[in-house]
């Protein structure tokens, strides 16, 4: 699975970017928020979410993990695909679209072209404990511990573990010792796991 690219763009408009390395020109889908972060700029390190199916194989570029992150929750509502979490991105902005999830804020959500009241209440009620109010302890703090934290949250995600259940395991060891690197995050947040 690819999870970012670098390199050259040679083509950019408000719903795709191509990239090119290594010889290969990449057609990646983008939203509205992406495309204005990418603009002016001539290389980028894309996040790249990959979609493969039977007849096709696409992918969704993010300028930065926020965005990636909410895309990722929203298609994992019943009834919401790639290209809806898309349009959705190209609506509101990733803090937006917490916030409206946040507040339970139907209003906000079924604005958005294809959204209807019924999709927009299972996007509050499914993400609404994915995407929690509170910050945590860790997120509080700044630079390299934040840094740490998100690095080993992002390892453990990715082995499988419950979001909500790594933050509230990696903030109290953070809090407990700071000067953990990533690697003894990640091992002891195992053995709490």
């Amino acid at each position: 699975m690819i999870n970012y690219i670098i390199g050259t763009i040679t083509e950019l408009s408000p719903t795709y970017v191509v990239v090119e390395t290594a010889g290969i020109g990449y057609f990646i889908n983008i939203s509205i928020n992406t495309y204005s972060k990418l603009e002016n700029k001539t290389s980028y390190r894309i996040l790249i979410h990959e979609v493969i199916r039977e007849d096709a194989r696409q992918f969704f570029g993010f300028a930065d993990e926020e965005e990636r992150n909410i895309f990722r929750h929203l298609i994992s509502v019943s009834g919401i695909g790639a290209n809806t979490a898309r349009m959705i991105l190209s609506s509101l902005t990733p803090a937006d679209i917490t916030k409206a999830i946040n507040e339970a804020n139907v209003n906000m959500l079924k604005g958005i072209k294809g959204i209807g009241i019924k999709t927009a209440q299972r996007i509050i009620i499914d993400l609404k404990d994915k995407i929690g109010k509170q910050k945590s302890a860790a997120e509080i703090f700044i630079g390299e511990d934040n840094t740490k934290h998100e690095e080993a949250l992002s390892a453990l995600v990715m082995l499988g573990f419950s979001r909500n259940a790594v933050m509230k395991v990696l903030d109290r060891i953070i809090s407990e010792d700071k000067k953990l690197t990533v690697e003894e995050l990640i091992k002891r947040a195992l053995k709490n796991l």
